[in-house]
């Protein structure tokens, strides 16, 4: 039995189907067939039911997939200790982030490692703290910078910041005059909105229905980058992450009354996973440029923004 075998039968089972695996393990379609019959063989067992659909774990298949990905954890983890002893003159970091932080945080962050540490292969992972929560557990990323809380059992986590949510519209839009909002004054409003699984649509329609109404979309379905181009192009309001809007171009952004929404940024990682040195010295650059402003400040008048309330006697922020 080989680990490229488990590693292998892990992708497959992952994928579901043989092209899939082959393209994210960056080898021929072949190459998996053989080595999954191969280690079928020395199992004496059949590990998936194969048809057009694709692969489909078999009881033993279901049986077995746990142990292939301890061993490829625990192998992983000798690899990290090893690369620990030899320095930061090589090694490899896969490192999960939400859209708007590879956008802000991220790459002054990792420009500045790459140049201190160019022996170190840096991979990122760029998808919604959901799927990133998944690609942890499947030890598929190192570590992910998400949205808090985090419930999984085999993760741990720690928080890093706060991201303020504003509402994106661009010139000429009627809220573009205002100074600050409440979430209810997105009543009537139609909204670019993110697609489905993505934390800040989640945020959002929490936030909308806390207030009362079911929120309308002008357009939904969308990743970052399309959410900024339809709502910079005057298909309706966006909720986004302060930072990620740019300041002179075609958005505005406009700040919640008592900054309303926010998000709680953290690092996680699995408990069970051996943290590099390389790991170790990214984390400590990341948490620096955490502290760091990541992006433009939405413009407010002291004059019509209400001041934070204390906690005894105002509402707390909702965060999200």
């Amino acid at each position: 039995m080989q680990l490229h075998q488990l590693r292998y039968l892990v992708t497959l089972a992952e994928e579901g189907q043989f092209v899939r695996a082959a393209s994210r393990l960056h080898v021929a379609q072949p190459s998996v067939s053989s080595a999954v019959r191969a280690l079928e063989a020395e199992l004496g067992a059949n590990l998936f039911d194969r048809s057009r659909q694709g692969a489909i774990l078999t009881a033993a298949g279901e049986a077995f997939l746990p142990w292939a990905r301890q061993v490829l954890t625990d192998c992983d983890a000798g690899v990290a200790a090893v690369d620990a002893l030899a320095g930061l003159e090589r090694g490899r970091v896969t490192l999960g982030a939400t859209p708007s932080l590879t956008t802000t945080v991220l790459p002054p962050v990792l420009a500045a490692f790459r140049t201190a540490y160019p022996g170190v292969e840096l991979v990122v992972d760029e998808a919604g703290s959901g799927d990133l929560v998944r690609r942890l557990e499947r030890s598929l990323v190192d570590f992910a910078l998400i949205v808090l809380p985090v419930s999984a059992a085999s993760l741990q986590a720690r928080p890093l910041g706060e991201e303020e949510l504003v509402v994106a519209v661009p010139a000429g839009h009627p809220l573009s005059l205002r100074q600050a909002l409440e979430v209810s004054d997105l009543r009537d409003v139609p909204l670019v909105m993110f697609r489905d699984g993505y934390d800040l649509r989640e945020a959002t329609l929490d936030a909308c229905r806390h207030a009362g109404f079911q929120p309308s979309f002008a357009v939904e379905g969308l990743e970052m980058d399309g959410v900024l181009a339809m709502a910079g192009a005057g298909l309706g309001a966006a909720v986004l992450p302060a930072s990620v809007v740019p300041p002179g171009g075609s958005l505005r952004a406009v700040r919640f009354a008592r900054r309303e929404l926010v998000r709680h940024i953290g690092v996680a990682q699995r408990r069970d996973r051996t943290t590099s040195r390389a790991m170790e010295a990214l984390l400590e650059r990341v948490e620096v440029g955490m502290r760091r402003p990541a992006g433009p400040a939405p413009p407010a008048r002291a004059s019509t923004v209400a001041p934070p309330r204390s906690r005894a006697r105002g509402r707390q922020r909702r965060a999200v």
